[in-house]
C-alpha cells in the first residue's frame, strides 16, 4: 500500500480504494464546489437554497453548507475575530473538499469577505472544481433587506465587526459567475448558475 507521509511521523494519508472519479460515475455527474460570496443580505442563502432544491429535483446529488448552520455545530467554538473568521472558512474549505471527493455538488453560502480566504479554498481543490458566485448587491439594498436584523444591530452599536459596515468586504476579482441580486429575480439567478453548470458540463 502506497501512502504519502505527512509532516507528523505518526500520521499518513490513506489512499482509498474508491476514487473521486468512481463516485462521479455512480452519480452520473461531476462534483464541484459552488461558493456563494457577498455582503450579508445579498441573497446567498436564498439563492443557494432554491438552487439546491432545483438541482435535487433534477436528480443531482447535492448538499448545502450555510454559514449560520455551520456555527451551530462544527464551528460553534469560533467567534468573529479576523483569526476566527479565517479559521471558519478554512474548516469549511476542508469539509467542502470532502464532499467534492464524495462526488457531490457542494453549495457553500458564506460571506467570506476576504480575498485570501476564498483563494485558500480555491487552492484546496482541483482546477475547474471551484465555482465562485459573487452575489453583487449595493450595500443600501442589503441594509433595506436586513433579513437577520444584523445591519440594524450594527448601526445601533449593538454588535461590532459586521461585514460591510465596520469590517471590509473585498469584491472578487475573477468570480466565475456574477449575479446582481438587486436586478435579477430568484428564478433568473438560478437559471444563470444552471446555464453555467451545463455549459461547463458539470451537470
Amino acid at each position: 500500500m502506497s501512502v504519502n507521509k505527512l509532516n507528523n511521523n505518526n500520521i499518513y494519508w490513506q489512499k482509498l480504494n474508491v476514487s473521486k472519479e468512481d463516485r462521479r460515475k455512480n452519480t452520473g455527474h461531476k462534483s464541484a464546489v459552488i461558493w456563494f460570496t457577498g455582503l450579508p443580505g445579498s441573497g446567498k442563502t436564498t439563492i443557494s437554497k432554491n438552487l439546491e432544491k432545483r438541482l435535487f429535483e433534477m436528480g443531482i446529488h447535492t448538499y448545502l453548507l450555510d454559514g449560520d448552520n455551520i456555527r451551530h455545530g462544527l464551528n460553534k467554538d469560533l467567534g468573529f475575530s479576523k483569526e476566527d473568521r479565517d479559521e471558519n472558512i478554512r474548516r469549511i474549505g476542508e469539509v467542502a473538499k470532502l464532499f467534492l471527493d464524495a462526488g457531490i455538488l457542494i453549495l457553500c453560502a458564506f460571506a467570506s469577505p476576504y480575498t485570501k480566504q476564498r483563494r485558500l479554498v480555491r487552492g484546496l481543490v482541483g482546477r475547474n472544481e471551484f465555482i465562485e458566485v459573487f452575489m453583487k448587491c449595493p450595500l443600501n439594498i442589503c441594509i433595506q433587506r436586513d433579513p437577520k436584523g444584523l445591519y440594524k444591530k450594527s448601526l445601533s452599536g449593538e454588535i461590532k465587526g459586521l461585514t460591510g459596515i465596520d469590517d471590509p468586504y473585498e469584491n472578487p476579482e475573477k468570480a466565475e459567475i456574477i449575479i446582481e441580486t438587486d436586478k435579477s429575480s430568484i428564478e433568473e439567478s438560478i437559471n444563470i448558475i444552471l446555464d453555467y453548470l451545463k455549459k461547463k458540463e458539470v451537470i
